[in-house]
């Protein structure tokens, strides 16, 4: 850039900086600066022409008078007029003043990008420099559509210079980011990719930033530039610090060069195995120089240093393919876990807790757990204590469940009031899905709600009321342990809660006891009553009630109690009704119609824990997801515990606990009518305008499907723009599935049409029908659409799911297979043996059985093979086989017109890594579907 002259210091403008500078007060000044105005109005307004120097030296005094916070409404056409200028200085406050002053509505606007064009055209770099400067500066939609054709021409023309083509390239960055629908992608996007090789650094720093930004939209665009990134990054690391010297930093070879490009290998899938095998080498020699000493001492050695090695780790996380790499990430990281410096510390709990959701690094994970323990226990900065909880959730599992429970418990008599409600998510969610014996389970919540209480939602206790209620071997444990902690002087209301609950429906299994009889059970509750809330008041009363039927000789003692003014004329109507209510109840029904009424709540239906919903939508999007998702993908849970669904579902994809408890969480049946008719009858449209050409499945949608196969929830498709999640439920011949779409952007998706696709005999035997979800997606926002199914027939192939938007001007086109198979409608039956094996002869016809033997293609895990089975949807039959080591199930196929029996025999071969499937049903094309539906499973 040319040194400004002696000759241009402007004298004029220093001595109106010191007069204000010198102003006594308030008023002072702005009296000096009317002055000024005045005078500057007066000499603008002149019948003498300024010359450039005096136009520079008033337009800067303008500028300083603006940037004290004082309007400016004149001089705007001075300073455009500036800008013909052939002077460096002139035009350089010229465009100074228009990109500090000048509004993009500003009617001067045409007479600037006249001006810039101009410049741009003039091939002299310094004057490009500014023009580009400026247009960045600005940055605004009417500027985009100026010149967001005209810069990537200069960028990539070869005769411009190496300043104006980094200038350019941040440039149209800018414009991109403001307004990426104006910036048209064409024959520049392969040759951009090449200044990736270019020999200025400078240039190779802003075209990956450029690049980057480009390909998380456009990855197919830019998919060559991972091999050029991947080569130049080689070059990088390899050098020595003296190669290097414009662009060292510290010791450190182009730190800043080097994390773009790791970012920029972040858009993409691990590349070719050639090209794998380099970039593995390049990472394996910044995880070596991690090792080695520092070569300086100073802090910013440090920095570049971790900057360049936690991107290195980010990129192995994100590939996720060398178990190599990704067991030395996480022993560096475990090595920043007691450094002295509180951000590396942050960052590395922040690193492993994505590395404990991978199958090849968790057990590495695991080896820290103390030393993750002891930073909860003795970290002093809160927000790292919160990534510390954040990891050991991560790392929890069988193995350590109750250690990671009894910690966190132990850390949340202490911790801070900001994080305690997540942590009381947390320990709920961890004891529920790796509880071996569920009575550890009721203690741990019990403790939970003792030690905080206020921050126990309603999801948590909901949850252990229903899992004691479906599990009847922990009923009278729960009923005993709620008894005696309830005999505490001072009970949360929560605890009150639980213990009405549990004590209504399970307190007979403790009432033989003196100690519990049903009268001192009546009144320990009874004594918390008028300490409560309206709701848990309503409650009791639900339990009085309960005891009438369970416990005869308490019936006056209630009675008494319905029957006071207190109850009858309470001034709340809830109560008051409730009290009229079961007095009257109690009164007038029969011990057989209050038996009936009153008996015992039937098992709660499995669904999708709604603690984890909570978490899901306290954390955000895709943070809870993916981790529970790829949890998920390496140990399914034998617990039955809940499967990943999308962050942040609404309110009507999640009924209320409140509404579960009552058993009103049931979804109510899909229409039977048949789908409404569209154009060739072969869609279920979801809006009536014509659809484009349908894209192909997108890469990984088969494998996506087979995993659906055994389970109803979680994320069925995603990639950087967006991320589909299903939640459904199926019950006989009908369902409801909830497809989830969220926008992983921070752009609008405009004309979102998603659209389902059923071939003509699929239509024929399956009905589905869609409601509507709004065209425009909010940027981060998740939008749901509800599909009711109904199985007319059996069939064989999928419906495909075509989802069709414009994101930044570029149209997308997605296809999935939705993963509705014929085993959804599975209904499980219970059989004896006897009767087992009886109707396995009977299905003796030849065409009835369909038998497969194959390969293992997952480690043989008992466990691991009951939980899919059950999640196939038939039952799994115990001590029925011969051999205690096969696997037997039944159940019946429920479809519209006829229901179809099946069995099922899988026979593990351990030695020889095989499996022999036997499948007979009623129906030859029902055997064959299922057949191959559950062999690829295993």
């Amino acid at each position: 850039m040319p040194a400004v002259s002696k000759g241009d210091g402007m004298r004029g403008l220093a001595v109106f900086i010191s007069d204000i500078r010198n102003c006594k007060s308030k008023e002072a000044e702005i009296k000096r600066i009317n002055k000024e105005l005045a005078n500057i109005r007066s000499k603008f307004k002149g019948d003498k022409a300024l010359d450039g120097y005096s136009k520079k030296k008033y337009v800067c005094k303008l500028l300083f008078i603006f940037l004290l916070g004082h309007d400016i409404d004149f001089g705007h056409m001075e300073a455009v007029n500036l800008l013909s200028s052939n002077r460096y200085t002139e035009k350089q406050i010229g465009y100074l003043f228009i990109s500090v002053l000048v509004n993009s509505n500003s009617e001067l606007i045409r007479l600037i990008n006249n001006a810039i064009k101009n410049d741009l055209a003039s091939r002299n770099p310094t004057f490009m420099g500014l023009a580009l400067h400026c247009i960045a500066n600005v940055g605004s939609r009417e500027m985009a559509e100026a010149f967001a054709g005209e810069i990537p021409k200069i960028l990539v023309a070869g005769d411009t210079m190496d300043s104006v083509k980094q200038s350019a390239a941040l440039c149209l960055l800018r414009l991109y980011r403001t307004s990426p629908d104006l910036v048209p992608m064409g024959d520049w996007t392969s040759r951009v990719v090449h200044l990736l090789n270019d020999q200025h650094l400078g240039v190779v720093t802003a075209a990956t930033s450029l690049i980057t930004t480009l390909a998380q939209k456009n990855p197919e665009e830019f998919k060559t530039s991972v091999s050029l990134a991947v080569s130049r990054l080689s070059r990088i690391v390899t050098s020595a610090s003296t190669d290097l010297q414009d662009y060292t930093y510290y010791f450190v070879p182009a730190p800043w060069l080097s994390v773009k490009l790791l970012r920029l290998l972040q858009c993409y899938p691990p590349p070719d195995p050639a090209v794998r095998g380099r970039l593995t080498e390049c990472l394996e020699t910044i995880l070596n120089k991690a090792q080695e000493p520092p070569k300086s001492k100073k802090v910013q050695h440090s920095n570049a240093k971790n900057a360049v090695l936690f991107e290195a780790i980010s990129l192995i996380i994100h590939h996720d393919s060398e178990p190599n790499l990704l067991v030395r990430a996480c022993n560096q990281l475990g090595q920043f876990l007691q450094h002295r410096e509180t951000n590396l510390r942050y960052l590395a709990l922040e690193s492993m807790c994505t590395l404990a959701s991978s199958e090849f690094s968790h057990e590495a994970v695991k080896t820290h757990i103390e030393t993750v323990i002891n930073a909860l226990k003795t970290e002093r900065d809160v927000s790292v204590r919160q990534r510390a909880v954040d990891l050991l959730y991560a790392m929890c599992d069988r193995s350590n469940a109750q250690q990671i429970v009894a910690e966190m418990l132990s850390y949340l008599e202490t911790a801070d009031y900001s994080i305690r409600e997540e942590i009381v998510l947390k320990v709920a969610i961890l004891a529920e899905k790796y509880a071996v014996d569920y009575t550890w389970y009721v203690d741990t919540i019990l403790n939970l709600i003792r030690i905080a209480g206020d921050y126990v939602s309603e999801e948590v206790w909901y949850r252990v009321i229903q899992i004691v209620i479906n599990r009847d071997d922990v009923q009278g444990y729960a009923a005993k342990t709620v008894f005696e902690a309830l005999q505490a002087p001072a009970c949360h209301e929560n605890l009150v809660k639980v213990g009405g609950y549990i004590l209504g429906e399970f307190g007979n299994l403790i009432a033989g006891d003196p100690r519990s009889s049903p009268l001192i059970q009546f009144n320990l509750l009874h004594s918390k009553f008028h300490l409560c809330s309206v709701p848990t008041r309503a409650l009791l009363l639900s339990t009085y009630i309960k005891f009438v039927n369970l416990f005869p000789e308490v019936k006056a003692t209630i009675q008494d109690v319905l029957r006071s003014d207190s109850q009858l004329k309470n001034a709340d109507v809830e109560l008051q009704q409730r009290a009229v209510e079961y007095l009257r109840l109690s009164t007038v029904a029969s011990t057989d119609i209050l038996a009936t009424v009153l008996e015992e709540m039937p098992p709660f239906p499995e669904r999708e824990s709604s603690i984890l919903a909570k978490l899901k939508k306290k954390k955000g999007p895709s943070t809870v997801t993916d981790l529970e998702e790829s949890k998920r993908e390496r140990s399914l849970d034998v617990n039955g515990g809940p499967e990943p669904v999308p962050a942040s579902t609404s309110a009507a994809s999640t009924p209320s606990p409140s509404a579960d408890l009552l058993g009103l969480g049931a979804v109510p049946p899909a229409p039977t009518g048949p789908p409404p008719s569209s154009g060739g009858g072969l869609l279920v449209d979801v809006f009536s305008d014509s659809a484009s050409a349908v894209a192909p499945l997108a890469p990984g949608s088969e494998d996506n499907f087979a995993r659906f196969v055994c389970k109803n929830n979680g994320v069925l498709f995603e990639n950087q723009l967006l991320q589909i999640g299903l939640k459904s439920e199926f019950r006989q011949n009908l369902g409801r599935m909830f497809i989830f779409y969220g926008n992983k952007t921070s752009t609008q998706f405009l004309n979102f049409t998603p659209t389902l696709i059923c071939a003509d005999d699929l239509q024929a035997n399956l009905n589905l029908q869609t409601k509507p979800v709004d065209p425009t997606v909010d940027g981060g926002a998740q939008v749901q659409q509800v599909v009711n199914i109904e199985c007319v027939s059996d069939f064989t192939e999928a419906p495909v799911l075509n989802i069709q938007f414009r994101y930044g001007g570029t149209f997308q086109n997605v296809s999935v297979k939705l993963p509705i198979t014929l085993n959804k409608f599975f209904q499980p039956t219970e059989m004896a043996s006897q009767d087992f094996f009886q109707r396995w002869k009977q299905l003796s016809n030849p065409q009835q059985e369909v038998q497969n033997i194959f390969k293992a293609k997952h480690p043989m895990d008992t466990e691991i093979t009951k939980a899919k089975i059950i999640g196939f949807g038939s039952a799994l039959l115990e001590e029925v086989d011969p051999n205690p080591a096969n696997f037997v199930g039944a159940g019946i196929i429920h479809t519209k017109t006829t229901q179809i029996g099946c069995l099922l025999r899988l026979e593990p071969n351990l030695q020889a890594q095989m499996y022999r499937l036997t499948l007979r049903t009623s129906k030859d094309t029902v055997s064959q579907r299922l057949c191959e539906l559950l062999s690829e499973q295993f």
